[in-house]
């Protein structure tokens, strides 16, 4: 990392940074490090006011790079201006070329998430079929999560966007090749075949039917299969189906022929879309005003086994190249597979260098197109018109779901004769044990869904020790209204509705808090009416200031299902961290009596065997063995435990 500050300002390229703006909006030591920024290639990351990294980046020549987000008339992007005016520091980490900081940048953006940086919307895992390689008799198995380490030789495919499709897949290549999903070791099954070698879809490897070298050649025909190359596959047991037939081995020719159908079936159902036969993706970005989708087309052998759309963040119509690019590091990071061709939308700044680390990736050359003319430009055409597709059904969605939520709120906001639209809801609960950890939770939803940014836990101090559910409300909404987390950016505002799990007398402490706090304070003490209800569990009353008794909304209501989905949520949040504090608390307490373990050793015996009955079995040598930890110490807890057995 690199900090050193020269002394003084003289590079020439300084005098287009727009100092009027740096003077009187950025630190000194920013003012400072930009003069100094070097010319090697490198990543720098910006961070905000709070010391947060915002945005990482990669650059060439680190100095060109940095300086252009603050010079005077700078055509930025939206992203990028708003960006700039978050930023308060930056530091840079300095590489030899330009591959290892793009290497860098990606290995960066994984671990801090930064803001600003495009990425992936939904974090869902994508199914994949692995052909486990690294074992002795390898197996076709139903992956959800990819594991790439650096040495293990399993195999991918994927990802799939439909796990009932990889399922079928799977089904498939047991019927065809009779390769089983999971089975005994063949010097452990003793000769006892399992379940689908006897109804014809196993080979018999469990039970020693076959050599190694011959289920290695089903394995090797599988991932032939799911690579796209049926055809050499076909061709290939279309002469094993010949040779079996001309030495009289015609059970075999039979079951090669029916192999031989279904495969032929399958490639049927298939379209040629690429003369050129050979492996390519092909990636089209399109954008509006809200959403940015990235459509993948996976081109193998000429012939489109899959699609695939991503929904991306931070991405907008002003910056398609640039997302372009980011997206492309963000998958073929992790991908298992590269092929020799990726055919793209829009030009991509620094090509070369995505080439090559994809060529690192891969183990041979890839070239990244954007064609202007011929095949691979419908190619690429086709895949934007199935984004356009994606994109107004993102958007069609997003309206109708819009509109539904509208409808539930306004049908809240007539139900509860509320002011405004409500909009952000903030939903308070209690939970303990007689009294005991007692905690309080806060859950925002804005716009009928959940903000968990927003979400907030307050451990009850005033109350603890006696079950007092009214005044543990009432520290927990002084805490909210008075307290230091109502100068917090994420609650200055008042919410349109406060909702709190129970009948009146919990509305009540309530309504004396907010007194108290002189919020939703009117003219007219007699018009006062805070945006609060108690909503209670049994029958679903809801409690209104004002109103002696208690609203009744319908079963079938919206608005009832709303506020029960809110009130259930913030009572799990609650649960959640009572039984967490609950459980921390009393595995403490139990070290807490053994003499010479303190504080460190606690929580390095817990982080060391992960729970305390896993410290009680535990030998005096593997005590020994955990962090701080000595022969006196572990003697100690092992003593204290077994002595406690004997008690």
């Amino acid at each position: 990392m690199t900090d050193e500050i020269a002394p003084a300002i003289s590079d020439e390229n300084l005098e287009s940074l727009d100092w009027a703006v740096l003077e009187s909006k950025y630190t000194v030591t920013l003012r400072e490090k930009l003069a100094n920024l070097p010319t090697s290639p490198g990543c720098y990351l910006m961070k905000n006011a709070s010391g947060e990294i915002i945005y990482i980046g990669k650059a060439k020549v680190l100095r060109n790079r940095v300086r252009q987000y603050f010079q005077k008339g700078a055509d930025h992007t939206r992203r990028t201006r708003r960006m700039v005016r978050e930023i308060d520091d930056l530091t840079w980490i300095a590489t030899d070329t330009e591959l290892e900081a793009l290497i860098l940048e990606s290995n960066l953006i994984k671990k801090h998430h930064p803001n600003y940086n495009v990425r992936l919307r939904d974090d869902k895992s994508y199914p994949y079929i692995a052909i486990t390689l690294s074992d002795e008799w390898p197996r076709v198995e139903f992956k959800r999560k990819l594991r790439m380490q650096p040495k293990e030789t399993d195999k991918y495919f994927g990802p799939y966007t439909d796990s009932e499709a990889v399922r079928e897949t799977m089904r498939l290549i047991r019927r065809v090749f009779r390769v089983p999903c999971g089975f005994k070791h063949p010097e452990l099954s003793k000769g006892k075949a399992c379940m689908y070698y006897h109804i014809g879809q196993c080979t018999g490897v469990c039970a020693g039917k076959v050599s190694r070298q011959e289920y290695m050649a089903v394995i090797d025909d599988v991932m032939a299969f799911l690579s796209g190359k049926r055809e050499e596959l076909v061709s290939r047991l279309l002469k094993q189906m010949e040779d079996a037939s001309e030495n009289l081995e015609f059970e075999k020719a039979a079951r090669l022929r029916d192999q031989i159908q279904a495969i032929q079936t399958l490639v049927a159902r298939q379209k040629v879309i690429s003369t050129a036969l050979e492996d390519q993706d092909v990636i089209a970005m399109v954008a509006d005003e809200c959403n940015t989708i990235a459509e993948m087309f996976f081109i193998r052998g000429g012939k489109l086994i899959g699609q695939e759309h991503f929904l991306l963040d931070n991405a907008c119509e002003d910056d398609l190249n640039e997302s372009l690019r980011e997206f492309i590091e963000q998958h073929y990071d992790t991908a298992p597979y590269i092929p020799r061709e990726v055919l793209v939308n829009a030009e991509i700044a620094e090509l070369d260098i995505i080439e090559s680390w994809l060529r690192q990736k891969r183990g041979t050359k890839v070239a990244v197109h954007s064609p202007k003319r011929g095949e691979r430009k419908q190619l690429v055409e086709m895949a934007k018109k199935n984004a356009d597709l994606v994109l107004k059904q993102i958007k069609l969605k997003m309206a109708t779901d819009q509109q539904r939520v509208d409808e539930q709120l306004s049908e809240l906001q007539e139900a509860l004769d509320l002011p405004t639209l409500p909009r952000r809801i903030e939903a308070y609960d209690i939970s303990n044990i007689q009294g005991q950890y007692t905690v309080a939770s806060l859950v925002v939803f804005e716009n009928g869904q959940p903000k968990k940014a927003h979400y907030r836990k307050f451990k009850i101090r005033l109350s603890e020790g006696k079950p007092d559910d009214y005044a543990s409300m009432k520290e927990a909404l002084s805490r909210r209204l008075t307290g230091t987390l109502r100068k917090g950016e994420a609650f200055v505002q008042l919410p349109d509705l406060m909702l709190i799990d129970g009948g009146k007398g919990q509305l009540n402490a309530a309504l004396e808090v907010i007194g108290e706090s002189g919020e939703w304070r009117a003219e007219s003490e007699e018009s006062w009416m805070p945006p609060v209800v108690g909503l209670a569990k049994q029958n679903e009353e809801v409690y209104k200031p004002g109103r002696p008794d208690p609203i009744l909304l319908p079963r079938n209501s919206k608005a009832l299902h709303l506020i029960q989905r809110i009130r259930d949520e913030a009572h799990r949040f609650a649960v959640t961290y009572h039984r967490s504090l609950r459980g921390k608390t009393m595995r403490a307490s139990v070290l807490n009596q053994i003499p010479g373990i303190g504080p460190t050793r606690r929580r390095a015996l817990i982080k060391h065997f992960g729970s305390v009955e896993k410290i009680k079995s535990a030998t005096v040598d593997e005590l020994a063995s955990a962090p701080t930890m000595g022969k006196s110490a572990a003697a100690a807890v092992y003593d204290y435990f077994h002595r406690e057995e004997d008690q």
